[in-house]
């Protein structure tokens, strides 16, 4: 382990008793391609206009992260202890505790509904408690973690898409959830990574629902959109409909792989193919690319060999057959779960693979529908270098913090919640202490 993680340590203690509850949030998006920490303040938080202050942000290359998994504890953990030391430095403050967002862990999503009986008296919140209880018995996944158990609809009698049921009547009350789930194995991992930087693990978070919560408008939400989050170890997608999270989809292919497949393609180094990437790359056609030439380094340490030295369309030959293959994967992979996608609903594309020149046009052509790149809307006054498509996973941790959506289960009781392969006992289910929540948030 590093002394920088061991100095931390130190200063933890230190000053431990008189931090004690400092009341901050703070959210690491762990990428293949780079950790991020975001951290907001209370007095950060402006209802009014439902927009947030980042009071620190800090960020550094990934290590010991690959294709969306951690494959290196002390690598993955020093990562994050240095981003979040640079976010405290900017914000003044010393976190205790930090949510991670991942499009890793093999991220599921499950639609499950409950019914219960009324009679004749008003729904009370005990009754959408027994509601959720019976849809959550329900669910047989084994080895599995929750991460989300969200509220999609309530009915009355079967009438359907009611927001908040309570003081209606009605003979039969009934809900739809979707439960997002991760591998309990890499909940785990995840758990121990945060733990090693010597931060207290508050869990994990879905980064494509929460890059959609930070990139797109209400009206989106409600009239349909699919956020698609390209990162650098993963394409994943969150889906929206009626204004509530419908679907969650990932592919273990990101813009890692595209540069890949251009240090092969190209014989060069992956640094080297990162830069030509970033400078010259492109998933469509340009003009004059069969005469632009560019040069990569060679791949090695020969001091004789020359640099590699190829047209531009040669490039974009390597770049577009990846793009537009994962794309339709990931299209295809939407279609077969009868994820209820709207008519007109749009695409918004985030994350930092995202940003790669005709990314958006290709998008266009696979879906066959409006696309759009996004950034997070409700962070106003990020510097410029923090304020793109790459950092929308982070600033959606901190806005459904400040804003929601809120769990149909509480923070604390969803980390108890294992999705095993007998029913969950109704007496030990964690889901009873959600009265409180729905009491304040439905």
């Amino acid at each position: 382990m590093s002394s920088r993680v061991e100095d931390r340590k130190e200063n933890r203690e230190g000053l431990k008793a008189a931090l004690g509850r400092q009341p901050v949030v703070a959210a690491v998006d762990l990428g293949a391609s780079k950790v991020t920490c975001f951290i907001m303040k209370p007095d950060g938080v402006r209802r009014g206009d439902r927009t947030l202050t980042a009071a620190g942000v800090g960020y550094v290359q990934s290590r010991g992260v690959r294709g969306g998994a951690i494959i290196n504890l002390d690598e993955a953990s020093d990562a994050i202890a240095q981003a979040v030391e640079r976010a405290e430095n900017v914000a003044g403050v010393q976190v205790q505790s930090v949510t991670v967002a991942t499009a890793g862990g093999q991220l599921a999503s499950h639609r499950i509904s409950g019914r219960v009986s009324i009679g004749a008296r008003p729904i009370s919140d005990g009754d959408l408690v027994r509601a959720i209880q019976q849809a959550l018995a329900q669910i047989k996944l084994p080895g599995r973690r929750a991460a989300h158990i969200l509220p999609v609809a309530w009915s009355v009698d079967g009438q359907a898409a009611i927001r908040d049921p309570r003081a209606m009547f009605g003979r039969s009350l009934g809900v739809e959830l979707l439960v997002v789930s991760v591998s309990e194995a890499v909940f785990q991992t995840l758990g121990a990574c945060v733990e090693r930087a010597h931060l207290q693990f508050e869990g994990v978070v879905a980064a494509p629902f929460t890059s959609a919560l930070a990139a797109l408008e209400e009206d989106e939400m409600d009239l349909g959109a699919v956020c698609i989050d390209r990162g650098g170890g993963s394409t994943s997608a969150a889906v929206f409909s009626g204004g509530s999270l419908v679907h969650v989809e990932t592919l273990a292919v990101g813009g890692g792989h595209v540069t890949a497949d251009i240090a092969r393609g190209l014989s060069t180094s992956i640094a080297g193919a990162e830069r030509i990437k970033t400078l010259h790359g492109s998933a469509i056609a340009s003009a004059n690319e069969d005469r632009e030439m560019i040069e990569a380094p060679p791949r090695g340490d020969d001091p004789g060999a020359g640099p590699v030295i190829a047209p531009r369309s040669l490039l974009k030959g390597i770049i577009a057959p990846r793009v537009e293959e994962t794309l339709e994967l990931l299209r295809d992979r939407l279609k077969a779960s009868g994820a209820p996608l709207e008519a007109g609903a749009g695409i918004v594309l985030t994350g930092g693979a995202s940003q790669l020149a005709g990314v958006r046009e290709v998008a266009v052509r696979v879906f066959d529908r409006q696309v759009r790149l996004g950034r997070p809307r409700r962070v106003p006054h990020l510097a410029d270098a923090a304020s793109g498509p790459a950092f929308c996973a982070a600033a959606g941790v901190l806005q459904r913090a400040a804003f929601g959506p809120r769990e149909a289960v509480s923070a604390k009781a969803l980390a108890s919640v294992k999705l095993r392969r007998e029913p969950l006992d109704p007496r030990a289910n964690p889901v009873a202490k959600a009265a409180a929540w729905l009491r304040e948030n439905l």
